[in-house]
């Protein structure tokens, strides 16, 4: 039975490399805890069922832009995104850029060096795509997804921690309060990181606060699973995960692009840009965004859709995905990048039940 694991800064033994170039760090924190685990896979025959155009809850085949082309605070692409519908603001991850040197450091890094070292900035949008804020997160992980907890006017961010010095993808889950103007290093003192199941890597946090539980994707070996856990016990530790699955979706050579949790259903994106007319995924195609769904309680298999929303879009890359009651009832949205001169913006199409 799995559970979450204690990890104190004596215990985290490899220096990071970020030490060449910061001033110093902090000791990591962590929780611990243990719970009784629900897994299951679908049979093939779920698979070849015909959901018609429904993902779980959702139409996929009606959509609409709920967010315009929006620029974010660097000029890489978009990661992921999630809402904060109580104050109408969107919250995005992104690698930061290259040439920028930040506090503590000894000269501005490249991109690749940011991505290595986990290295993400966090931008606030309105539903207009006005930048609203921004802050930086140094050593935190890859940001494929991310939950927003709000209250009141105060936001806490779920995210990925602890990157890997060797693939930058985060292995905690962390919660730490959005400040804009801020710079947060994973080790600094108050970052609590939990280690949602031994031996798990490449974390990916969200969130659904209607039902208050917190989703962790995760790679155990070749396999990438999920784990749905009550957020309430998450965040005091000492408790299993409610319900643990396995991908039973993604297939072989496709991109995952993000994941979230509403309801009963886990929903999933996979995608890869537009290539040119010679490539592997014209735009004549269709594109290979796809959304897919997985019943919590069951493990099995709710739906899987090619996306055919923004079909024009000179750069189609899917990047993250998210459920937002803002407009009264729940719409599941669908992120991508596109290009725009020297920089990449994030647009957001919607799908409604």
């Amino acid at each position: 039975m799995h559970g979450m694991s204690f990890r104190t800064a004596s215990e985290k033994s490899r220096p990071s490399r970020r030490t060449l170039l910061l001033a110093g760090g902090a000791a990591l924190t962590g929780l611990a805890g243990t719970g009784i685990i629900v897994s299951a896979k679908s049979d093939e025959k779920t698979a070849e069922k015909d959901f018609g155009t429904r993902v779980g809850e959702f139409n996929i085949a009606r959509s609409k832009e709920f967010l315009k082309p929006s620029a974010l605070y660097n000029k890489t692409g978009p990661q992921s995104f999630a809402f904060d519908d109580e104050n109408r603001l969107i919250y995005t991850l992104q690698l930061i850029q290259g040439g920028i040197e930040l506090p503590g450091e000894r000269g501005a890094l490249t991109t690749g060096s940011r991505r290595q070292y986990g290295d993400m900035c966090v931008t606030r949008l309105d539903f207009d795509g006005k930048i609203r804020g921004h802050m930086y997160l140094r050593g935190f992980g890859h940001g494929i997804s991310l939950g927003v907890e709000p209250s009141g006017r105060r936001t806490h961010l779920w995210i990925e921690g602890d990157a890997d010095d060797e693939t930058g993808y985060g292995r905690t889950v962390t919660r730490v309060p959005f400040r804009d103007g801020e710079v947060l290093d994973s080790t600094d003192d108050g970052v609590r990181h939990q280690e949602p199941l031994p031996g798990a890597r490449a974390t990916h946090p969200a969130v659904d606060l209607e039902s208050r539980r917190v989703l962790v994707s995760f790679r155990e070996g070749p396999e990438r699973r999920y784990a749905v856990y009550p957020m309430d016990k998450f965040r005091k530790g000492g408790h299993g995960p409610e319900h643990e699955l396995a991908d039973v979706w993604q297939r072989d050579g496709e991109s995952f692009q993000g994941c979230a949790l509403y309801g009963d259903h886990i929903y999933q994106l996979t995608g890869s840009p537009y290539t040119d007319d010679e490539g592997e995924n014209p735009p004549s195609g269709g594109g290979n965004t796809y959304v897919a769904a997985i019943n919590v309680q069951t493990g099995e298999r709710a739906g899987r859709q090619l996306v055919t929303a923004a079909p024009d879009l000179e750069f189609r890359e899917p990047e993250g995905i998210a459920v937002t009651l803002s407009g009264g009832r729940p719409q599941l949205c669908v992120g991508f990048s596109v290009k725009s001169g020297d920089r990449r913006k994030l647009t957001v199409y919607r799908f409604t039940p």
